[in-house]
Order: C-alpha cells, then sequence, then structure tokens
C-alpha cells in the first residue's frame, strides 16, 4: 500500500525532528525562534500505517525477528536507546518529534495494551501502588500490570480524590464555578478559552468535588460555547455546516483521521470546540449511504456539492458573523433544500465522553 507523506518544507528542521530529542519546552522555543513547524495530537490512521510499513522495512533490511524488534523498542535502559531505529521510522511520519514517534510506537506495541474494563482489584492494587511508589508511572506499571499511561489516566480520572468526587447532572452554581474558574485561568491572562486550560488544576479550585476529566468535557461539549455566545446557548445551523464542511475540504487531507480539528475555529466562527467539531463531521459523514467503503476525497466529494450555498441566517435567531476562511468565497444567500430538509436546528449534545484521548 502506497502512502507518500506530504513533502517536508523545510529539510533541516524535518532532519532535525526526525534525530534530535527534545522535549515541549524545546519544540515550542523553537517554534518561536526558528518558526519550527511540527505535528501534535493523535496519530492519524495514515501515518499509523506509515510507522507500521517503516518497522517492517527497519526488520525486513535487517534480518530481524519480531521479538529482536520488541527488544529495540522496549529498550530498558534509556541511555541504550537505538538512535538509528527510531530517527528511520520517524522520518516516515514527516512533521512529527521523534519523541512522540518513541512514546506512540512504544503505546501501541505494549503487551498490556487493549486489557479491557478496570477491575475494583485493579483499582486498589492501583492505589497501593501509587501510595508505595507515587506517581512513577513506569514501576506503577510493572506492579498492576497495565500500560504506564493506562495506569496514569486511570489515577487521575478515576482514583484521586474519589470520596469527593460528584456525579450526576452539573448544578447551576457548579456551572458558574467552573466558568469562572476557566476564564479567570484563560481570558483574563489572554489565553485560549478552549486549549489553554490545565485541568488537574481546574479540578483542584473546584475542591475535587469534579474530576479532571469531567470538567474538561462539561466545559468543551456544554459550557464554552454558551461563554463565547455573550451567555446565550447556540444552535448549530446549515450555516455552520456549510462551513464545516468547507474548512475541512480546504485542509486537503488524505483521511479525516489527519485533521487537527483545533485548528479549524477562527476570529469569526469560533463557538463550537475541536470536540463539537468532530462530532458534528462524523455525523454528516455518517449520512451518506455506504460511507464506509468510501474514501475521504468521494465522503467529501458528496458533502461539498450537499453544501453548495451558504444559507440565509433564520430570522428568529439573532445574527453573527459566520464566514471566515478564504476557503468560504460563494456568500451569496441561496438556499440548497438538501440543507434545508438537513438543517434540524438542533441544540448541540450535552456532556458526554470525548472522541479524543486525554
Amino acid at each position: 500500500m502506497n502512502l507518500p507523506g506530504p513533502a517536508p518544507s523545510n529539510l533541516e528542521h524535518a532532519h532535525m525532528l526526525a534525530n534530535k530529542w527534545m522535549n515541549a519546552s524545546k519544540l515550542a522555543e523553537l517554534v518561536k525562534s526558528e518558526g519550527l513547524v511540527y505535528k501534535k495530537g493523535k496519530f492519524s490512521a495514515i501515518e499509523e500505517q506509515q510507522l507500521k510499513t517503516a518497522i517492517e522495512t527497519f526488520k525486513a533490511t535487517r534480518g530481524l525477528t519480531d521479538d529482536q524488534i520488541l527488544e529495540i523498542i522496549f529498550q530498558r535502559n534509556e541511555k541504550g536507546k537505538d538512535n538509528t531505529f527510531w530517527s528511520e521510522i520517524t522520518a516516515a511520519v514527516p512533521q512529527r518529534p521523534i519523541i512522540a514517534v518513541y512514546h506512540h510506537v512504544r503505546r501501541a506495541f505494549h503487551p498490556k495494551k487493549q486489557q479491557g474494563k478496570w477491575t475494583p482489584e485493579e483499582d486498589n492494587l492501583l492505589k497501593q501502588a501509587v501510595v508505595d511508589l507515587g506517581q512513577q508511572w513506569e514501576k506503577v506499571s510493572e506492579r498492576v500490570g497495565r500500560m504506564s499511561s493506562d495506569c496514569r489516566d486511570r489515577y487521575r480520572n478515576h482514583i484521586a480524590n474519589r470520596e469527593l468526587r460528584v456525579t450526576g447532572p452539573w448544578s447551576k452554581e457548579e456551572e458558574d464555578e467552573l466558568t469562572r474558574i476557566v476564564t479567570e485561568m484563560t481570558i483574563q491572562q489572554g489565553k485560549d478559552l478552549d486549549n489553554d486550560v490545565f485541568w488537574g488544576i481546574v479540578s483542584d479550585r473546584m475542591g475535587n468535588r469534579r474530576g479532571r476529566q469531567q470538567c474538561r468535557i462539561k466545559w468543551t461539549d456544554s459550557l464554552s460555547k454558551t461563554v463565547k455566545n455573550e451567555g446565550q446557548k447556540p444552535r448549530w445551523s446549515p450555516q455552520d455546516a456549510y462551513i464545516l464542511v468547507h474548512k475541512v475540504d480546504s485542509l486537503k487531507v488524505r483521511d479525516d483521521t489527519e485533521i487537527d480539528w483545533k485548528t479549524l475555529p477562527d476570529p469569526d466562527w469560533n463557538l463550537w470546540s475541536a470536540h463539537s467539531l468532530q462530532r458534528r463531521w462524523l455525523t454528516m459523514k455518517r449520512s451518506i449511504k455506504g460511507y464506509e467503503d468510501m474514501t475521504h476525497q468521494e465522503i467529501m466529494d458528496i458533502l461539498r456539492v450537499k453544501k453548495a450555498h451558504l444559507p440565509p441566517a433564520a430570522a428568529s435567531i439573532r445574527r453573527r458573523k459566520v464566514t471566515s476562511a478564504a476557503s468560504v468565497d460563494d456568500l451569496e444567500s441561496v438556499i440548497d433544500p438538501d440543507l434545508v430538509k438537513d438543517s434540524g436546528a438542533m441544540l448541540d449534545a450535552g456532556p458526554s465522553e470525548a472522541v479524543s484521548t486525554v
């Protein structure tokens, strides 16, 4: 299967990303000082395949067995890492830093991956391991028998402060408190409402009555868009669907798993969180009969026709700016029957489990 990646625009930066082990702060520094461009977030399905192909190629050209590859991936001595291996496979996924590829591949190939739902016995074992070892997740992993990242996330999201945790619907007082805390941490400090929030700190400031994951989902799925819309809960409109389709089209990605949903909002169209946009896209995509067997481009061609015209704003809904990107060129107020048919100005869904990983 031929999956060519995009050609790196800066060969010096591409070589640096594939060979130099840099932490997040160093990468951020290079973004500012040298204009470094690199990818963050979930690896796309295409990147997953490119990494698998690169690993198979490395194994075949050197006559290695599966066990020998696993020994390279899970080298216990950090200083003994096989830099040739990691550099070669990182080169297969342009704009990914080598350290991100290292952690991703170790998670993907981990023998303890996908072990299903946590049992009460495992929760107790995890809780005691943290008491004994602190948050040294690799050591905790060995004792519990789960991946270190699974142990970390399980502890932070479900075990820590469990005795204080409140479940069920949020009260108006809780929503107001969460809104106040997030706006103090972001707007009042010139930061982004959705992407510059440290949810562990938010949970602490709420007295740990709600966990970090609860706070994040409540904010991104429900409260954020209301704050941005001057206290009025907005409704998803045909105009929003039109803009979303044309923005996704303008990205020219090979597969929608390559989309960084955080990059879609802009100053004139920013009510919807990355998670909301991703859900809306999946809803539109799944409305196409036989979408499972279509390529992203085929799906895009159908949606581009369905959303070919920007519909007028409904008279009953308060007007707000809706256009923004250069890709949204045709601003004629022409009603598309398909848009009217499937517009259904539904309220955006309430809190739900986030699609993206924590």
